[in-house]
């Protein structure tokens, strides 16, 4: 745990899904998110392939290339923030275990069977 974390995170499955993301809680709306979490991930080489600015949802989506693989980066002005890469799990792993060792990131434990679909 990081007491003095700037940024807190789950690492989750999408809804109804098994494959994992990242989802941002806390912090995003800093001038310096982006860049926080590009450097706590130096090590995979992140280079930008892609910016998109999604005005009609007030959101933009980084396309990412690293040594691990492809990633997207997106955050809209609500501070919702997310790294997803659906086709490309082990980068979400790497990602994952490279901001659990930066101290600007606390890793918040959740249950997955909160994102299941219910049943019918």
């Amino acid at each position: 745990m990081h007491p003095a974390a700037l940024y807190k995170y789950y690492c989750r499955p999408g809804y109804g899904s098994q494959k994992l993301l990242i989802e941002f809680i806390s912090g995003t709306d800093t001038d310096t998110f982006t860049m926080n979490v590009l450097d706590a991930v130096k090590s995979i080489h992140p280079d930008l392939l892609a910016l998109n600015d999604l005005w009609m949802n007030d959101e933009v989506m980084y396309t990412i290339a690293s040594d691990c693989g492809e990633f997207t980066l997106s955050k809209d002005i609500w501070g919702f923030a997310f790294i997803v890469a659906d086709n490309n799990q082990p980068c979400i792993e790497k990602i994952n275990l490279l901001l659990i060792a930066d101290t600007r990131f606390e890793k918040i434990d959740v249950d997955f069977n909160n994102y299941t679909l219910p049943k019918h």
